[in-house]
Parts: structure tokens; sequence; C-alpha cells
């Protein structure tokens, strides 16, 4: 069991982007850049990562280049909290079988950067609409085809193989009109595919922020967590003009936000979740209010865990 203070709780470096100010892509940066950023996250007192492959795509590092951000890692004093796959669906159309092979990839890694959990889902690209949106999540975007929501499971199936075979496990975050969509969608999903190593990543911050009727958090919170195995994490504001039928929301640091992530934290570990964090934040100063974000959970766990122990005692 982690302690508050060792609980790996990561940075999600998909602020920083996947290029350099110049164009080129990190993928083929010098080192030098990814030790440039790694050490904005470390001097916010934050020194565990998530590299996203919406950042720096490990899976298609060579492996000279591999060891050389493992080098750079170890130089600024960073480790990995986790390793997270973003819009890169294993039942794409047109990539679906590269994807999955890039998830086979990241599995096959993570064990040798301690990570034990890497994250996947079923998200696609932004379309243009989306990308011209203030917020993204204001247009509406792609929505899973039932038909192959049976080779999703055998290819989840597949990659929980992969990860047991290695000692870890396979996390599915939970994303809007996708087939782990909904917490009952995303129950009957995780049920579907009965692995062991194969867990749900509750980032119910992708569906409180939507433009439409959501169930209650403390509901949906209620039927995931007892299956969720990591968590990106992240709040914002969320309100409903009944008058007009109008939403709206906005990014906000985790305590501020719409969710009680210090309720929600604490029955999270009520329910046995040990799992790492990955605090994510869009807008403003994304990588600031992940670093207070990071702050905040070990602060809610010192809490909680101390509670727990009490109680142990008594």
């Amino acid at each position: 069991m982690f302690t508050a203070e060792n609980w790996p709780i990561g940075a999600n470096m998909l602020g920083f982007g996947n290029k350099t100010s110049d164009g080129t892509p990190l993928l083929e940066a010098s080192s030098n850049v990814w030790a440039s950023q790694l050490r904005q996250v470390k001097e916010l007192g934050v020194d565990m990562v998530d590299p996203t492959d919406a950042w720096l795509p490990l899976a298609k590092l060579s492996d000279e280049r591999v060891e050389e951000f493992r080098r750079v890692l170890d130089g600024e004093g960073m480790s990995l909290s986790s390793i997270s796959m973003t819009r890169n669906s294993v039942v794409d159309v047109n990539n679906g079988e590269q994807n999955l092979a890039d998830a086979l990839r990241f599995i096959e890694l993570a064990p040798s950067f301690g990570v034990s959990v890497v994250n996947t889902g079923f998200m696609q690209a932004i379309t243009e609409k989306q990308a011209k949106a203030i917020w993204f999540w204001l247009e509406d975007g792609h929505v899973d085809d039932p038909a192959l929501r049976d080779l999703a499971i055998e290819r989840v199936r597949h990659l929980g193989d992969a990860a047991a075979a290695q000692g870890i496990q396979l996390s599915l975050e939970m994303y809007e009109d996708t087939y782990v969509g909904t917490p009952d969608e995303a129950v009957s999903f995780v049920k579907d595919v009965d692995h062991a190593s194969v867990g749900l990543n509750p980032d119910l911050g992708n569906l409180v922020r939507l433009h439409r009727e959501v169930e209650p958090w403390e509901d949906m919170f209620e039927k995931v967590l007892p299956h969720s195995n990591f968590w990106h994490i992240k709040n914002y504001t969320r309100d409903l003009d009944t008058a007009t039928g109008a939403y709206s929301s906005a990014p906000m640091p985790l305590k501020y936000g719409y969710i009680n992530y210090r309720k929600v934290i604490r029955r999270a570990l009520e329910l046995g979740y040990t799992g790492p964090f990955c605090c994510e934040h869009y807008g403003s100063d994304s990588l600031g209010v992940i670093a207070e974000n990071v702050h905040y959970i070990r602060q809610v766990l010192t809490s909680a865990l101390a509670d727990a122990a009490a109680g142990a005692s008594a």
C-alpha cells in the first residue's frame, strides 16, 4: 500500500504539445528539449509525469532513443507515474492495427520505467469543427460504431494478456460516445472483457464538461470506482440555465470545480482504489494548475490514510 508521500501522482505532459517552437516533432527533437520541459515540471515540486503519446510517443522511439529518454528522466530526477495513449483507438478503421501494435509496445516498455499501468481508450482524432472551437468538447466528435464492439473487446483482452505477462495493468479511459462513454456502458464493457488485468480510468471530467445531460457525479463515481485501476483526474465548472436549457462549463483546479474530489478520493480509497493518478488541465497555465492539483491530492491522501489508520487501530 502506498503512503501519501510516495503514491504515484504524475503531471500529464499534454500541455507542452508534440512539437518544438520551430515545428519539429518532439519525437525527432533533441533530448535537451525533453529535459527543459521536464525541468519545468520539477521546478513546481512535481517529480513524476505521464509521457502521453500526445507529447512524446515512446512506442515510436527507437531503442536507442528510449534509452536517451531514460537518461534524461534520471538526469532531471524524474520518474513516470503511468503511460497514456491518447486518441489512438485500437479499433480505428484506418489505424487500429498500428495503434494495437503501439499499445503492445507501451506495455512492453512500462515495467522498465517502473510503470504499473498503461492507459488507452477509444477516442479518436478531433474533428475540424472541434479544432476551431474555443473548447473542443463543445462540438460533437467521433462516435464508436456498435458493430466494432466485439473487435474492441477482443483487442482489449489481447492487451490485457500482454499486460498480465508483464505484471502490470491496462486501464480504459472513459470518454463520451465511445464504448466506455457512460458509467453503465463502461462497467458493461469491462465486465464483457472479463480480464483481471483490465480496469477503468474514471475520467469523469470528460463527461461533466459536456453541454448535455449527464448523471450526478456522485452516482457516476459510485458505479465506476469499484472497477477503476488508474485515474486521469481533472475538474470543471458546470451550470445549467433551466429557463433556456443552456449549459456552461470551464476547466478549474480540482478543489474549485463541480466535483468534490476530497469526497471522491476518500470514497475511492474506501472501495479499495490503489492506482496511480495523472493530473490534467486544459487552458490557462495548465502546468501550474496541474502542480497545484498534485499537491492537493497528496493532502487529501494524507488526511484519508491517517483516518483509515486511526480507524483500524481503534
